[in-house]
């Protein structure tokens, strides 16, 4: 039996709207930025009370886990400064939480640029986090071949840096769908 969506008219013979799917709660994003978040502490948690600073576990070829604090930002960007780092990179922080919340409640419609936002959003406050918890990010994850190695991560890291990539596809995508 066809149901009245099916068939475009309701069983009164009144046209009947589509089922449309309902946009994307911006609590789901909220609910995804959070798994980041509780899964970036627990993670530093165990890394800062399992090792000692600067103490390395190899687990592959060119993989090791670390415990290492940056007091600046990526790649170590102002970490030598006096400590008023600490403090701009919080408040940059804050800020930009702040921001992709009201983009997530206002974008609600646009799933891949909303999962963007989510993790970025995850990754900031959970760096956010350490920062005021401790006066630096705590950092456990090291890429290296031979002579050379990727700066020390953590998976806060890892949300802002796959939701930047994310966002560049949805625009690169976005961009080349015909205008309607």
């Amino acid at each position: 039996m066809a149901r009245p969506s099916d068939t475009g008219t309701s069983d009164t013979g009144a046209p009947v709207q589509p089922a449309r799917a309902e946009p994307a709660r911006a609590g789901r994003w909220l609910a995804l930025a959070l798994a980041i978040i509780v899964l970036d502490q627990i993670t530093k948690v165990y890394f800062n009370t399992a090792y000692q600073y600067g103490e390395r576990v190899n687990v592959l070829p060119f993989f090791d886990f670390t415990l290492l604090y940056n007091r600046g930002a990526a790649f170590s960007f102002l970490a030598s400064e006096e400590g008023w780092q600490r403090w701009l990179f919080t408040g940059l922080g804050c800020v930009a939480a702040v921001v992709i919340v009201w983009l997530l409640r206002r974008t609600r419609g646009q799933p891949r640029f909303c999962l963007a936002l989510a993790m970025i959003l995850g990754g900031a406050v959970g760096n956010v986090i350490d920062r005021v918890a401790y006066g630096h990010v705590v950092d456990f994850l090291l890429f290296y071949w031979r002579d050379w190695a990727y700066p020390a991560f953590n998976l806060a890291d890892v949300g802002i840096t796959c939701g930047a990539v994310l966002l560049v596809l949805d625009e690169l995508l976005r961009a080349r769908k015909p205008r309607a």
